[in-house]
């Protein structure tokens, strides 16, 4: 059986100098050692902007075009449809899996 971290024996989590940094240690470390999560309050965010990062995508010019018709008509940009989009599937696929 695992031996679980009491609250004293918890981590001290580091300083970092950069988010990337921070991101690179949680992303090999678990923050279970780090961490009590049984005492972790819920919280909300609501200012918080998330990361974005700009891809090259390749799509038919059909398609393009009756991205921008929808979006004309909701008066929306149609890069903005586009993501409206993904995320309403990305959604569909997260609570059938």
């Amino acid at each position: 059986m695992a031996r679980r971290e009491t609250r004293n024996s918890l981590k001290a989590i580091p300083e970092f100098c950069s988010e990337d940094d921070e991101s690179k240690f949680w992303a090999t470390h678990d923050s279970t050692a780090y961490v009590d999560w049984k005492t972790a309050v819920p919280r909300r965010f609501p200012n918080l902007k998330p990361s974005l990062r700009t891809i090259s995508l390749r799509l038919p010019v059909s398609m393009i075009e009756d991205l921008k018709i929808l979006a004309n008509r909701r008066d929306v940009p149609y890069q903005s449809l586009l993501k409206v989009f993904l995320a309403e599937r990305l959604e569909r696929e997260r609570v059938r899996a």
